[in-house]
C-alpha cells in the first residue's frame, strides 16, 4: 500500500513558482544585542560546557559579535 497522494504536488512543483533567493536585509542573524558565549556554543551546535564556553569566550575576544555572523546565515 502506497502512502503517498497522488494529487499532492511534489516539492519541487511547489516551489516552481517560488524560486527567488532571499533578498540580503532579510538574511542577518543579530538582533542588535550582545553576543554570549552561550550564543555562540549554540550557534556552531555544541554542548553547553566549560570547554566549549572558553572556545566561544576566545572567539568573541578574537573576532567580537561578527563571530556568530559567521557560524549563521
Amino acid at each position: 500500500m502506497s502512502t503517498s497522494q497522488p494529487d499532492a504536488p511534489r516539492p519541487s512543483e511547489a516551489r516552481a513558482g517560488d524560486d527567488r533567493a532571499t533578498p540580503d536585509d532579510l538574511l542577518h542573524t543579530r538582533t542588535g544585542t550582545d553576543v554570549s558565549p552561550e550564543d555562540l556554543v549554540l550557534a556552531a551546535g555544541r554542548d553547553v560546557t566549560p570547554q566549549n564556553l572558553e572556545w566561544a569566550r576566545r572567539k568573541l575576544a578574537d573576532e567580537g559579535p561578527a563571530a556568530l555572523d559567521k557560524l549563521l546565515p
